[in-house]
């Protein structure tokens, strides 16, 4: 069995190369998949793509259209998604992937710290399972295989 996992979270940091790593150990049947990683080409496919645009609130919305584009078809795609937050960055991005994971119906693992038990509750509440490490996430996918 195959498994494809969506990592969503921030990309600032090598927390995916982590979970992969971790996977790979366990020889884990899984493909991995995400956003877009390169920072500039996520902020700038808009006009990459559909050419200059009259202002930043426009240059953000057509690169906002096609990465959620993007982000809608890998998602849909996948057989589990692990959404990450962490403390270090605002996590934006990662509230807006898991809340579309959620409304897709998709086995949603939430990774997060203790700190953020509170302003976390509710969409904890949602996913199947919420975790403190990616450790934990790798251990609950593991099961699966057994």
């Amino acid at each position: 069995m195959n498994l494809t996992v969506y990592l969503a979270g921030q990309i600032h940091d090598d927390w995916r190369k982590e979970v992969e790593e971790k996977a790979n150990h366990k020889k884990l049947s899984l493909e991995f998949v995400g956003p877009q990683t390169d920072h500039a080409r996520s902020d700038n496919v808009g006009e990459d793509i559909l050419g200059e645009q009259p202002g930043n609130v426009f240059k953000d919305d057509a690169a906002s259209a096609i990465n959620n584009l993007r982000t809608q078809v890998l998602m849909q795609k996948s057989d589990i998604v692990i959404a990450l937050f962490g403390e270090k960055y605002k996590q934006w991005n990662t509230a807006m992937d898991a809340s579309t994971a959620l409304a897709l119906n998709k086995p949603t693992i939430i990774v997060r710290p203790e700190s953020l038990i509170h302003p976390l509750k509710e969409l904890s509440n949602k996913a199947n399972v919420t975790v403190e490490t990616v450790e934990q996430a790798i251990e609950v996918i593991s099961y699966i295989f057994e």
